[in-house]
């Protein structure tokens, strides 16, 4: 049994829906949307008919209730409860027959079982262990908000993942309109499930379609662009790869990547000067992944090269093609899994062409696969 939030994005993040006597974690840097995310959910599910408690150690019940007010949709009658102490919170939820509890945030609380202020790291083991039984022993879920280090991970210790059923890290670049929700462990559903979210003046809105949104600035017959099908998760999603090879003014070239590992660029960078005949000794090399994803698997690597020899070549890639496929140091294009699911994704989306491997199966109508064994052919076809 599971109980939807009511918003589509968080449910599949979540694998359909909150679990009784389940306890998650939602991580993120502060200003994120954390909050107005789970305040939102906590309407949606009060008007639902689940009784929730939303216990905020950060701000005051008014200062909740203005936050609220922002929001385009009613927020709807939410139980609040401004506490710090476990103990306190705990006699609350039970008092109320609450089915959620909200804890904003773990950093916050601290239990009268151990000396020591609110967040240091036994405060934050005890008061995690204490909330897992509690949500185990009543059935009730608990949802606790953690925020995080410099180094992105969650602060406190490392055993707060460890003991929570579902872990969540809200991420997105300031500068952007839309947030990335991920689940990066869940005992319940899928893991790596993204869900995608974009930030208004009135809260956080679901992107139903994050490939459209990912693509929407995307310039048709630019030079130094390729399209690539990402899996996060179960869901397939087209982002589009930039480079830019520009002629270096310095006696070491530049190798700048964004969204996409350094060693990884250089091995590419190499494989493609020795297999394709391509240099970039003299040229510094500029490679970005639009809308702050970044490439983790190993299928973008064809999108990576393609739009570095457009670069170089000056060619703009065929604005209808997909490039997908593994490069290996011999210069080979090798097949990944998950292809059909991409090729629907990329169709639906008026893509014809895919750049793949020869050895790829699966065909998707309106779709061509162009089948490529070498880097080299990548190069002719892009040069033609």
């Amino acid at each position: 049994m599971r109980w939807t939030t009511g918003i589509a994005e968080l449910d599949f993040v979540l694998g359909s829906g909150i679990v009784p006597g389940s306890m998650t974690l939602v991580g993120g840097e502060p200003g994120i949307g954390k909050s107005t995310l789970l305040l939102q959910a906590a309407a949606r599910l009060e008007a639902g008919g689940r009784t929730v408690l939303y216990a905020s150690g950060e701000e005051s019940p008014e200062q909740v209730r203005l936050r609220a007010g922002r929001l385009l949709e009613d927020a709807g009658p939410v139980h609040v409860l401004g506490e710090t102490r476990l103990e306190a919170v705990l006699d609350a939820t039970q008092a109320l027959g609450a089915d959620i509890l909200i804890l904003d945030s773990i950093q916050t609380v601290y239990t009268d079982a151990l000396e020591g202020a609110p967040g240091n790291v036994g405060q934050v083991r005890e008061c995690s262990a204490r909330l897992m039984r509690f949500a185990k022993e009543t059935g009730a879920a608990v949802i606790v908000v953690g925020h995080v280090t410099k180094g992105g991970g969650i602060a406190g210790p490392k055993t707060l993942e460890h003991i929570v059923d579902t872990v969540l890290y809200f991420e997105g670049e300031a500068t952007l309109d839309h947030r990335l929700l991920r689940a990066t462990k869940n005992r319940f559903g899928s893991v790596d499930e993204i869900g995608v979210f974009s930030m208004t003046g009135h809260g956080l809105e679901a992107v139903p379609n994050p490939s459209a949104l990912f693509l929407a600035a995307r310039a048709a017959g630019s030079t130094g662009s390729a399209v690539t099908a990402l899996m996060e998760g179960t869901r397939p999603v087209l982002v589009e790869v930039q480079a830019l090879a520009a002629k270096s003014g310095f006696g070491t070239p530049q190798r700048v990547a964004t969204g996409l590992d350094q060693k990884r660029l250089a091995v590419l960078l190499a494989v493609l000067e020795r297999r394709a005949g391509i240099s970039f000794a003299d040229l510094d090399v500029f490679v970005q992944v639009t809308a702050g994803v970044r490439l983790t698997e190993p299928a973008a690597d064809l999108a990576v090269a393609a739009a570095l020899v457009s670069s170089v070549l000056n060619r703009p890639a065929p604005p209808d093609a997909l490039f997908l496929g593994e490069l290996g140091l011999g210069g080979e294009i090798r097949p990944m899994g998950g292809i059909e699911r991409r090729l629907v994704e990329a169709g639906r989306l008026g893509f014809r062409r895919v750049f793949a491997s020869a050895r790829t199966a699966g065909q998707v109508p309106g779709l061509t696969l162009v089948g490529l064994e070498q880097l080299d052919q990548l190069v002719g076809a892009l040069a033609a």
